[in-house]
């Protein structure tokens, strides 16, 4: 079927003045100003009142945290307090509080406008060895993309780590787990639906040797490698109390210095380490809310993507940010970026960009991330309806300043998964109430 997106309010493309054309799971053409269609179309959207944008892609979150938002014993807490505090509380989790968890996470995604999520799953409690599996089946289940980052951990307490040993896992049994899901669900063809990752959480908490194993097993599986990196001042005095090397050096010894590598964070990095960065072609997720809320720093962006470094942005965990809505994370990227760099420095464009082209760069993506013939059909449409924007004279840009946090209509893959601002065979009334149920016994 060949469906028109017809005259939308504004779109963030050239030359598609009149809409765009999708077929199947693909954009088609794009119609520029006084044309129309160059073939005949099934169907007719009418987008008069929609601002169109690709798909935002988010490419940092930790989907079990949803579970321990504003928690009363962490909510005050920097980084490695937060940690320590929310451990124990976490290694309660089993299958049914965490695929509750899942769901309400992407649910959340979809609704601002997400249409790809990456979500980086470490903590493995006994029972939850499967919860790579739950992902896969409930973004399935939404028919939203994603990549699942199987994460570890394999440096407890006990051998000078920060996790206690009730979430860590032994480096033969992430390994092994690594090779079963990238084998079960890893798709590198265009347009797939789901990908796997390989991600060891932090420095703090895993060995050089399962960074330098995990490292070949992606190469073997031409999976992607993801981990926290230079996210506080404590990291970096734990990798030189522990390793004699400052992260990034880190990085380059256990051999994850390469275009395969996408790094959440990334805000104690010096100049020489940007460039470093993107002359290895190593992206970053630039994660302004939770950094902001942890008091965490700031992200060099500016510095990264001149240097060559895919720079993306993610909401990351619920329990730091403390929301799923990655079009609030693009808002709060302008107004930290420009705090940290100056108001000429950043525009609403870089951090649209920055959601969705830069974000499909960090997950080695070229199908994804804009609105152009060829590329795969996840779009966010958005109304200008609300108070908020009334009296905005640039409807794109108005997103951004006046702080759009809800999509009308998402499509993934030419599939329209939410209408009139609700996902597409989603009881929410029901899910918030059972994931609410299930959150208390967290407390």
């Amino acid at each position: 079927m060949r469906l028109w997106l017809k005259d939308p309010l504004a779109i963030l493309a050239e030359g598609a003045e009149r809409g765009i054309v999708v077929e199947g799971s693909r954009i088609v053409e794009l119609v520029p100003a006084g044309r129309d269609p160059s073939a005949p179309v099934d169907k007719v959207f009418d987008a008069s009142r929609h601002v169109v944008l690709p798909g935002l892609v988010n490419t940092h979150h930790h989907f079990y945290q949803t579970l321990t938002r504003a928690h009363p014993d962490a909510c005050d807490q920097p980084l490695f307090p937060w940690l320590k505090t929310l451990y124990p509380i976490w290694s309660r989790l089993d299958p049914d509080s965490f695929r509750l968890s899942v769901r309400l996470a992407l649910v959340e995604l979809l609704m601002s406008g997400c249409t790809t999520a990456a979500d980086h799953h470490y903590v493995f409690p006994k029972g939850l060895e499967n919860a790579v599996d739950i992902e896969v089946e409930e973004a399935r289940k939404l028919g939203i993309r994603m990549t699942v980052s199987r994460g570890s951990m394999n440096l407890s307490q006990k051998d000078g780590g920060l996790p206690p040993d009730s979430v860590v896992q032994d480096e033969d049994t992430i390994l092994a787990d690594c090779e079963r899901v990238a084998g079960a669900y890893h798709d590198t063809r265009p347009g797939a639906m789901t990908r796997i990752a390989f991600s060891p959480c932090s420095p703090f908490s895993v060995t050089k040797s399962l960074m330098r194993k995990t490292a070949d097993l992606a190469e073997r599986f031409d999976c992607r490698l993801h981990t926290h990196l230079a996210e506080t001042h404590d990291e970096d005095d734990f990798c030189l109390a522990t390793y004699k090397c400052r992260p990034i050096e880190l990085l380059d010894e256990v051999g994850w210095m390469s275009p395969r590598t996408w790094l959440a964070h990334g805000i104690h990095f010096s100049a020489d380490d940007c460039t470093t960065l993107g002359r290895h072609g190593v992206g970053v997720c630039h994660c302004p809310t939770s950094n902001a809320v942890l008091a965490s720093g700031f992200c060099h962006t500016g510095l990264l993507e001149k240097a060559g470094a895919p720079v993306g942005l993610g909401v990351d965990g619920s329990a730091s940010n403390d929301s799923s809505n990655l079009m609030e994370g693009v808002r709060h990227a302008l107004m930290i970026n420009r705090l940290s760099h100056g108001a000429e420095a950043v525009s609403w464009r870089d951090c649209l960009r920055w959601a969705s082209e830069g974000s499909a760069r960090c997950l080695g993506r070229d199908d994804i991330g804009a609105v152009r013939a060829g590329l795969e059909a996840d779009l966010a449409l958005y109304t200008l309806d609300e108070l908020r924007f009334s009296g905005a004279h640039h409807p794109i840009a108005a997103l951004v300043h006046c702080g759009a946090h809800r999509a009308d209509r998402v499509m993934v893959a030419g599939q329209w998964r939410v209408e009139d601002g609700l996902p597409v065979g989603v009881d929410l009334g029901a899910l918030r109430e059972a994931h609410g149920r299930v959150a208390a016994k967290f407390l």
